[in-house]
This record gives C-alpha cells, structure tokens and sequence, in this order.
C-alpha cells in the first residue's frame, strides 16, 4: 500500500504549558505557529511533527503515517475498511492544519488510534532547537516510530502486515522477569517503504490509557543524546530507562515519561536497513548493554 514513514503525531492534553517545557526546554524541539488552537512542534523542516491539542484526557490520539500518494491513499482506505475497521476522512479544515493534502482515521484491531495522509508541507524556516540539539534524523526515515499494545497480538499483527502493508523486521519474544515460569512477551517491529528498522511497533501487553507505549526521536549525535539525558534529570523528569544500546536497531538511547503518561525514547545511531530486501530476524534480548528500567529498579530496592 505504500506506506512510506511516520509523519507526526497528535497528542491530547490538559496541561499544554507543562508539553510546552518537556519539548522544547528537555527535547530541545522547535516551537511553531500555533494552528487551529493545537500548538505545532518541529524537529526539522516539515511544520510540525508533535501536534498537541487542549483537552480533558493525557494521551496519544493518532500517529500519522504517511502514504506514498493518492491513488495508494485511497486503495489503503479501502483495504482498511474491507478488514472491518472504521474509516473516518478528515476534513479539508483538519487537513490544511496537519499540512497534507488529505486523510483519514482509523483504529488496528487493539484499538490504537491512527492516521494516514498523503500530501505533505514544509516549512521555509529553518528548524532551530531551543536547547541547542544538533538536529534529528529524519528526512526519507520519517519522524521515528511508535510502539503499541496489542493483547489481541497475533490478530493486530496480521492487520499490519496483510492490510497496512507494513514489513517484519524483527519478530522477538522477550523474557523480561528472567525466571523459569515467565512465559514472555511477543513483539513485533515492522518496518515502512524507508531504511528505518522500525516505524510502528506492537507488544502482547494490555493497552495503557496514554495509547501508547513510546515514542521514539533519533537525535544526530551521542553528545546530543547525552546532554539531553542531563536535561531530563535537572528538569526531574522521571527515567523510565537508563542509558543503553538495543540488540535489533542498534539505537543508543533511553527512555523517559512525557506529561501524557507513555515514554519517549531518545536515542542514536540506529541502524539503516534496506527494506526491499530485509529478512525477518528473531531477537532473544531487549538490549545489548543498559536500558535498566523502573520497574527493574523498584525490584531491586525492594529485594535489598
């Protein structure tokens, strides 16, 4: 269907001064015009990849993906449609706000909310970080990616491989507790039509209520990796990982929380993969080095 990357996404939240900070004095985003009363945030060229909407919930309301052109466009919605999910089109107003030329909403069969466009805008201003970030890694690689839950795992695979066209990349179980009863935890990181290893990502966990697990920004640098990890601490953000470097796309990053309750993952020199003739890999381990996560941490105080 020629889906090509993620293109941005749309946050809902009521508290837009504290989003505000987390972006722009912690990731070091760039803030835009405000459009449509929805506050537009840019890491490079394109108007905006963080849209973040005044609301009554904290959450991820859709990940845009974007669609090579038209006529794909429209053969994705009705496959999508075919498949039994709702296919809601955007309207010209919404449209002209995001910066594309047209798109329409739906769900996977976990619920997970998303968008799919085609068309796309720039911006002529050039992108400046506040917090002196060197810059993210985009263009043909698209935004980064997002990773969902999927309880009903086997069944939101299939709608992402057989409807959306999206590609395996890795297709682990991971054992996190590491005892002898752990019966794991299935993953799936699937990739576009780009050299990203991954742009969407589903695990067999039930769906939190920020509707995500994480979002994932490439930076261009480990200083900028770095630096940016000592903001999150002088800002008292909470870790939800420490530093660490992941066995399947390579990336050197961590994890902290953003104000809507999902993490974000800011990481580096992820590795580019040629999507056209990629094979499948199937991974036993989360990381190579690092990566200790909250919930390891809690555990071990708890048991000391």
């Amino acid at each position: 269907m020629g889906v090509k990357e993620l293109g941005y996404v749309v946050v809902e939240t009521a508290q837009p001064e504290t989003w505000d900070h987390f972006l722009t004095e912690v990731v070091g985003v760039m803030r835009g015009p405000d459009v449509a009363g929805a506050a537009h945030y840019r890491i490079d060229d394109r108007v905006f990849r963080f849209r973040i909407q005044h609301g009554e919930s904290e959450r991820l309301l859709a990940a845009g993906y974007q669609v090579a052109d038209a006529t794909s466009w429209a053969q994705l919605a009705q496959a999508v449609e075919a498949a039994g999910r709702p296919v809601s089109p955007g309207s010209a107003d919404d449209a002209a706000s995001r910066g594309v030329t047209a798109f329409f909403l739906t769900t996977d069969p976990a619920g997970n909310a998303l968008e799919f466009f085609h068309g796309d805008a720039r911006d002529s201003v050039a992108f400046v970080s506040t917090a002196d970030v060197s810059g993210f890694v985009t263009g043909a690689l698209g935004m980064g990616h997002a990773v969902f839950a999927a309880p009903n795992f086997a069944e939101t695979h299939e709608f992402y491989t057989k409807v959306i066209g999206l590609r395996n990349t890795d297709i682990p179980r991971f054992f996190m507790m590491g005892t002898p009863d752990d019966p794991g935890m299935g993953f799936a990181f699937m990739h576009a039509d780009n050299g990203r290893h991954h742009s969407l990502a589903i695990g067999e966990m039930p769906s939190p209520p920020s509707g995500c697990i994480h979002l994932m920004l490439e930076m261009r640098s480990l200083l900028d990796v770095g630096r940016c990890y000592d903001r999150m601490r002088l800002n008292k953000i909470a870790e939800s990982a420490s530093i660490g470097q992941h066995v399947n796309d390579q990336v050197t990053g961590f994890y902290m929380q953003t104000p809507g309750g999902f993490d974000l993952e800011i990481g580096c020199d992820g590795l580019v993969i040629n999507p056209d003739e990629w094979q499948a890999t199937c991974h036993t381990k989360v990381s190579e080095w690092g990566h200790v996560w909250a919930w390891q941490k809690a555990m071990e105080e708890a048991q000391a």
